[in-house]
């Protein structure tokens, strides 16, 4: 049975990195953007790695500017926005799609794991994967599903 340890994406910096690295931790996988209403949850998502990342969790953000041009800018420029803004200290990668014929694979995978209430599509910026310590896909929450309301599943993970 596949799982994300299967995959791999580019950093910000450029890197490809394998998310083999994460194996054996609790993932929360979201697609994220600079300009959107929900930007503001990088702060709760960097409170939960903030709060757990010792005891074996990480947040892992992929930004996406599929959802009305939100995420527009380079890879430098959603790093700076993100340390500015937000210290941002979770792994951020390189801007994908998760949708359509240039999905990025990952994002095809949590979909066919975890559809939506309207289809496996993802529909907004922020829509959040929970994934648990063997790689598998526990639950998948909507973007209006704040981090913070997440904890309690997060520490039954762990």
């Amino acid at each position: 049975m596949a799982s994300i340890y299967d995959f791999s994406a580019r950093t910000l910096a450029g890197e490809e990195l394998p998310l083999k690295r994460f194996e054996g931790q609790v993932l929360l996988i979201v697609n994220t953007a600079s300009a959107c209403g929900f930007t503001p949850q990088y702060k709760g998502l960097e409170a939960l790695q903030q709060k757990y990342g010792a005891r074996g969790f990480s947040v892992l953000g992929f930004p996406c500017n599929q959802f009305g041009a939100q995420e527009s800018g380079s890879e430098a420029q959603i790093a700076q926005f993100c340390s500015t803004h937000y210290g941002v200290s979770f792994p951020m990668f390189a801007k994908i799609d998760v949708n359509g014929a240039q999905a990025h694979p990952l994002y095809t995978f949590l979909k066919d794991e975890k559809g939506g209430l309207l289809g496996s599509a993802i529909k907004w910026n922020f829509t959040k994967f929970l994934v648990d310590r063997s790689g598998h896909v526990i639950s998948r929450h909507a973007p209006t599903t704040t981090p913070e309301s997440l904890a309690k599943d997060i520490e039954t993970l762990l």
